[in-house]
């Protein structure tokens, strides 16, 4: 049974709108990743944005849950329940149905479609909520509903906001299948699994707690999907179903070895985190050293950990992706259209970790050898912090020797990081901003683009706000803010496009658009008032000036994709953009860095599609229709049913928002300036085109003509060889000049050797020793050189007792230096020049004690 499928057909039978998953990032300060199904209808909820024309929705929602405030990360593997990804059912009324429908829908569901036994079901409420208790008992009898308090069936969005009772649907696994004292309705145990939960939005909370019952009542539903098909296969483990234990059966099989009691922890984790990762890259998130990126790299480097308990010691969660792809690529087609990229992101990442865990072992092997009794809290948080090595890892190391870890030690230190990492995340969302903007929204609504066909237009002032966003009823000349315009040619930035700046130039009002951006879905122009007053209710003419070389760069960045895909290779995939009116940059998924005559031949083909003339075709488009059409979107951006498509020719075709030109010959020409690395698996391509491009060759051409001048006019590159020449010539002549003004070298045969121990005023001291030892067949050689405030000291040996390193390292500190190297060569470095001949001395006492 599809149960996914099944969910969302029958809502959708029921007239609610099926809402495809939203990104893992969501577009919410406040969250790190999307961990509910209800947070793309959040600002719905709260009223920041109007409610939708339907008012019922139902989806099928990816979420993780393994950063910020909702992490269950430590828990994955140790439990039957707890994964880093998972996916949420839901349905949701915003003001249409409320607890009758609610609760109608869900126990028909359960019963019918999932026809789970009606004698396993059991019912929670809130214990005030009477309502919901009468409502109940048309379904199930009195004595199977039982009355909880907030803790567990209380819902709020925050402390202040909608928030309501709850009731949960739990499904009896079998008292005979569980003998904890925590298997009770209630308890910590597995024995009663709570399947649904359905949450009435009744009521407003204020910040002294008062409550007030909202206009319009709301439904969020959800249901976990993991813990569903494990019911419906008969598993008590959500890791024995089909979701998981293809994956586990393929890492077994990779390790060569069966799951045991002490290992089947570590096979759960990774086929647990292979998903959470999997999905992560797919949707554009990339390894980093802090947010979004650390967390993923987190999770793969806890994957790879368990797996070096298994025995691996080489990258192997790769030969993973293509189980996980049979069991979801059929509905999330992102991880299957991916599938290569994927690999070889985890694949880089798992590389670098398995290197740092052999370091990290190196740490605990020397703290093992001196620990007595307990080891040590320090290196074992050392081990967590800097080596990625968890707590339980090390537990795991230390298990088979009876030894424990200092703990009250080790939590100190994590409780210190954590106290520090909290102080210094960003990401808490409590903006200052954020209600004026929701207010702005609700006062106007959102305003109107219209620059995708104009640059100039004439709009009407709907609201000002000063540089704090607080509104005011007039900017004066002299003052900065920002100006929301009910319809405006401005582009506001976003889709790695930079914003419009402009101008406000009338016969009344003189006024520079800064930038362009959005707040709430509102786009807003940062202003600089120059002549008169800005008014609230003012028609004002606008005039886009950038927008022409903005529109050549992000087309230019169409093309290049398509270029470096036909240079690559298919899994090149945008990992990030910027264009502007004076540069494109364009961050793609890509392991080494590019050669020169692939970058030259990308550069050739971009510009060989812009000498071709082809015009762009700009259109709206079901989403669906777009996707057969081969439109590329970027996977963690969130589109809606109607999606704007640009197509050159068929040769570029991508969801794209942003502004283009009309035919690919508009953009001119364009050049590859640079190409660098970002971060691990991401390349960066920063080029020109348009106005840009021309400067660019000017540039160029003004160079060159430099050096024309410097080589005498002559073909530059042969006037460059004749320098060249020279250089090698001059050279020649200063090492003969040098030569001959070198006195002969201090000569003495000891015991059959000829011993060199002298002071060089000029010439290379290393091709002296190495020419001398050329023509020598035993020598001992020493020689030293001041220049300036600093002494070099060079020493060689050939078919002699004298060791080079052992005679330099004797030597070199005289002269308040260090050194060594070979037995046959070394070399030196000093400071005090006054200690030259003293130095020579010593030299020669030690050959001579030596030979």
């Amino acid at each position: 049974m599809d149960v996914r499928k099944e969910y969302l057909d029958f809502f959708k039978s029921k007239g609610h709108e099926v809402i495809s998953s939203m990104p893992l990032v969501p577009d919410d300060p406040t969250l790190l990743f999307t961990n509910a199904g209800m947070v793309q209808f959040k600002d719905i909820f709260t009223g920041a944005v109007p409610t939708p024309e339907n008012k019922t929705a139902t989806s099928c929602q990816l979420c993780v849950r393994a950063g910020g405030k909702h992490n269950d990360l430590e828990n994955v593997g140790y439990t039957a329940r707890h994964h880093t990804l998972f996916e949420m059912l839901g349905n949701f009324s915003f003001g249409d149905y409320f607890k009758e429908d609610a609760i109608a829908y869900a126990w028909e569901f359960v019963t019918v479609n999932l026809a789970l036994p009606k004698d396993k079901l059991w019912v929670t409420v809130h214990d005030s909520d009477d309502e919901a208790f009468e409502i109940w008992q048309n379904y199930i009898s009195a004595d199977r509903i039982k009355r909880f308090g907030d803790k567990d069936n209380f819902w709020s969005m925050g402390d202040t906001g909608p928030c309501g009772p709850c009731s949960e649907i739990f499904y009896d696994q079998g008292e005979e299948n569980f003998g904890s004292d925590e298997d009770y309705l209630g308890g910590e145990g597995d024995r009663f699994l709570e399947i649904w939960n359905l949450v009435f939005m009744q009521y407003e909370r204020d910040a002294s707690g008062k409550m007030t019952p909202l206009p319009k009542p709301s439904i969020d539903t959800g249901m976990g999907l993991e813990r569903v098909v494990a019911i419906k296969e008969g598993k008590f483990n959500n890791f024995e179903s089909s979701l998981f234990l293809p994956i586990i059966k393929k890492t077994q099989e990779l390790a060569k070895k069966e799951a045991t009691k002490e290992t089947i922890g570590s096979f759960r984790v990774i086929a647990d985190h292979l998903r959470a990762v999997s999905f992560m890259i797919a949707q554009g998130i990339l390894f980093d050293k802090e947010g979004r990126g650390y967390v993923l790299r987190r999770i793969l480097r806890r994957a790879v950990r368990h797996g070096y308990l298994l025995g691996f010691r080489k990258p192997f969660m790769a030969n993973l992706v293509e189980t996980l792809d049979s069991i979801v690529g059929n509905h999330y087609n992102e991880i299957r259209e991916q599938k290569e990229y994927i690999k070889e992101q985890i694949t880089l990442e798992e590389d670098r970790f398995f290197k740092t865990i052999e370091s990290g072992m190196s740490l605990f092997e020397e703290e093992l050898k001196i620990t007595k009794e307990k080891f040590s809290g320090e290196v074992a948080f050392k081990l967590y912090d800097t080596y990625g090595f968890p707590l339980d890892l090390t537990q795991d190391m230390l298990r088979d020797k009876n030894i424990e870890v200092d703990i009250e030690t080790f939590d100190r230190l994590m409780n210190e990081q954590k106290s520090k990492a909290k102080a210094a995340w960003k990401g808490s969302g409590d903006s200052a901003t954020d209600g004026d903007f929701k207010q702005l929204l609700e006062k106007y609504g959102k305003n109107e683009f219209v620059g995708y066909n104009q640059t100039a237009y004439n709009s009407k002032i709907i609201s000002l706000l000063d540089e704090n966003f607080k509104e005011v009823s007039t900017l004066s000349a002299g003052q900065n803010g920002w100006v929301m315009l009910d319809k405006t040619p401005f582009y506001a930035e976003s889709g790695g496009q930079s914003g419009d700046i402009g101008v406000i130039e009338d016969e009344n009002h003189i006024a520079e658009i800064l930038d362009t951006k959005k707040f709430f879905d509102l786009n807003l122009s940062k202003i600089k008032v120059s002549k008169s007053n800005l008014t609230i209710g003012e028609t004002v003419a606008c005039v886009v000036v950038n927008r022409y070389e903005v529109a050549k760069h992000h087309s230019a960045t169409h093309l290049l994709q398509t270029a470096l895909k036909m240079v690559l290779g298919e899994n090149v995939a945008q990992a990030g953009s910027l264009n502007d009116s004076s540069r494109l940059r364009f961050d793609f998924t890509y392991p080494k860095a590019m050669s020169y005559e692939q970058l030259k031949e990308v550069e050739d083909l971009v510009n060989s599609m812009i000498v071709r003339g082809i015009p762009s075709n700009i259109e709206e488009l079901p989403i669906e229709e777009a996707k057969n059409k081969g439109a590329i979107a970027m996977f963690g951006e969130k589109y809606g049913d109607m999606v704007r498509v640009v197509d050159f020719g068929g040769v570029s075709v991508e969801f794209c928002g942003g502004t283009h030109v009309r035919n690919s010959a508009d953009i001119g020409s364009f050049y590859i300036l640079k190409e660098s690395g970002v971060s691990a698996g991401v390349r960066r391509i920063e080029a020109v085109c348009g106005v840009a491009a021309i400067n660019y060759t000017n540039e160029i051409i003004s160079k060159y003509q430099e050096i024309q001048t410097e080589v005498k006019n002559q073909d530059v590159l042969l006037g460059i060889k004749k320098l060249k020449d020279q250089i090698k010539e001059l050279k020649k002549e200063l090492e003969v000049a040098q030569n001959a003004t070198q006195a002969p070298l201090n000569e003495q045969i000891i015991d059959g050797t000829k011993v060199i121990v002298d002071v060089v005023s000029n010439g290379d001291l290393k091709k002296i020793v190495d020419d001398l030892k050329n023509a020598n067949e035993k020598l001992a050689i020493l020689l030293l050189q001041a220049k300036d405030d600093k002494v070099m000291i060079v020493a060689g040996s050939k078919n002699t007792n004298i060791k080079a390193g052992e005679w330099i390292k004797n030597i070199a500190p005289i002269v308040g230096g260090g050194g060594g190297g070979r037995p046959d060569f070394a070399q030196a470095g000093g400071k005090d020049v006054t200690k030259v001949e003293e130095a020579k001395q010593k030299a020669l006492e030690f050959v001579k004690a030596n030979l």
